[in-house]
């Protein structure tokens, strides 16, 4: 499967019927700077400056499900309590059908807290989690409840996702009952199961999804190697009467067992990880999305793939859309240092995605017609106000309004190949206009850099960029270095 395959596979997912089982959680982010350490006590002090509330669990899936495209349902359990009714909430504003989503007098909602913190403002990092939470097993006249309204909610469905987060939803009989009635009417069940020894409970389940830890402890073996994994997967498989067993591993991609014979190995590509949470939930979402909409296994992980490693790109449970999928399907699969080079539009989403992950964007602009030692030093010294660094790029005919008409010496997507070789540099874009007024606005640099050869009123954008919260650097210029300059002793010589 190739990738034009895999970028047809994300345009025809249609819009299935998905109903998701299991845990459902509020998790609760606050962020601020980790400025010092308490005169309290020896620890971190964290200066907060704003709070985010986003679904968790089985609802985390449910919200990725619904940002895909699928119609999607969810049955889960929240107490009578204001966290509850948050939930509820927010599951409505999505437009997931909360029919199955039933209250238990005798349990709180469950509620994770984290607290992340940015050291000198930048590189945002998970400090410390609160859980608030009971996992006793659903009473028996919750259960009947809820095997009731599931019953009927799975002959609507295309694909049943088991979320089980070992808060005490998807008890033995519940999931029993569901893996009866869904075998009934033909759909799949795929279970993301609890981190034990006992999986009985799966039994019969169309797949379950555990990671390499999970995986380990069910199968009685460790996992540190391929063809461990896939061992495990065969024993999983063979034991629950499964159709197949995915083990997900991390950076080493997926392992798959089929029951018609296929062993392999699916491997992802790098990533830069800020934040593991939620990439469970991401791989279990596209996985169950693909099969509804008619892929096979195979073309489903490598979808998954790519979703779990765009999640772990983000801070916290966040969404992947199916253009996320695309563009990162178009560009991540070569190694050319051109996959940097983004259309303003194109750059826009990506600032978006990587802002949404909490980081913090400098910009800077030139011409960088002939790359010398001091505009290395001077981009180092730019990505090391921020955590990812933008590079505004002259277009050529701008060059030439700037330089006159013997310039540039080298073309635009020459100049841009050089600047994307260069590990300080995160992104590239190349703008026509004179100045990148346009595109500092289109983008809001937090920190908007130009050399120490500029004053501070003569950097343009600057003021926007203060407006908005941002701050202007004046970076240090080397020594003896300039591009008219090594021109001109090219020229001599």
């Amino acid at each position: 499967m190739n990738d034009t395959d895999l970028s047809e596979l994300v345009m025809r997912l249609g819009r299935p019927r998905v109903l998701v089982v299991g845990d459902a959680m509020l998790d609760r982010y606050v962020w601020g700077d980790a400025a010092r350490i308490s005169q309290e006590a020896p620890v971190i002090l964290l200066q907060a400056d704003r709070r985010e509330e986003r679904l968790g669990g089985a609802s985390s899936v449910a919200t990725m499900l619904a940002a895909l495209g699928a119609r999607t349902m969810l049955a889960a359990v929240v107490g009578r309590d204001a966290d509850g009714q948050r939930i509820r909430k927010m599951v409505q504003e999505l437009d997931i059908d909360d029919e199955a989503l039933l209250i238990d007098e005798e349990r709180p909602s469950t509620v994770k807290e984290r607290y992340i913190g940015r050291a000198q403002a930048r590189h945002p990092q998970q400090m410390l989690r609160v859980d608030f939470e009971v996992k006793t097993p659903l009473s028996t006249p919750r259960e009947t409840e809820m095997i009731g309204v599931v019953g009927r909610m799975i002959r609507r469905a295309d694909i049943v996702l088991i979320s089980d987060y070992d808060k005490g939803v998807c008890t033995p009989g519940l999931l029993a009952s569901i893996i009866a009635q869904a075998r009934i009417g033909g759909v799949r069940v795929i279970a993301d199961p609890i981190r034990g020894g006992d999986y009985r409970k799966y039994h019969g389940c169309s797949a379950i999804t555990p990671n390499r830890l999970e995986a380990g402890l069910a199968a009685g073996a460790v996992l540190n190697t391929i063809p461990q994994a896939i061992e495990a997967a065969r024993t999983l498989r063979e034991r629950l009467d499964l159709e197949a067993a995915i083990v997900t591993l991390d950076r080493d991609g997926m392992a798959l067992c089929h029951v018609d014979g296929r062993q392999q190995v699916f491997p992802t590509r790098p990533r830069q990880v800020y934040d593991i949470t939620g990439a469970g939930d991401m791989v279990m979402a596209v996985l169950g999305m693909a099969l509804a909409s008619g892929a096979d296994y195979d073309q489903a992980i490598r979808l998954a793939n790519v979703a779990g490693g765009l999640e772990v790109e983000k801070i916290g449970v966040a969404t992947v859309t199916r253009d996320e999928m695309l563009q990162d399907i178009r560009r991540g699969h070569t190694e050319s240092p051109t996959t940097k080079v983004f259309s303003r539009d194109d750059l826009i989403r990506e600032v978006a995605r990587r802002r949404a992950a909490g980081l913090r964007i400098a910009f800077t602009n030139g011409c960088f017609d002939v790359l010398h030692a001091g505009h290395v030093q001077y981009l180092a010294e730019a990505r090391a106000q921020a955590d990812l660094l933008i590079v505004g790029l002259n277009a050529d005919d701008s060059v030439r309004r700037l330089k006159g008409p013997t310039r540039p010496h080298n073309p635009q997507d020459a100049r841009a190949a050089v600047l994307s070789a260069l590990s300080c540099v995160d992104l590239v874009t190349v703008f026509d206009e004179s100045t990148p007024l346009e595109l500092i606005h289109a983008i809001m640099p937090d920190v908007l850099v130009k050399g120490a050869d500029y004053s501070r009123d003569q950097v343009v954008g600057g003021d926007e960029v203060e407006r908005h919260g941002g701050r202007v650097h004046l970076a240090t210029l080397r020594e003896g270095y300039s591009t008219t300059r090594i021109l001109q002793r090219l020229g001599a010589a």
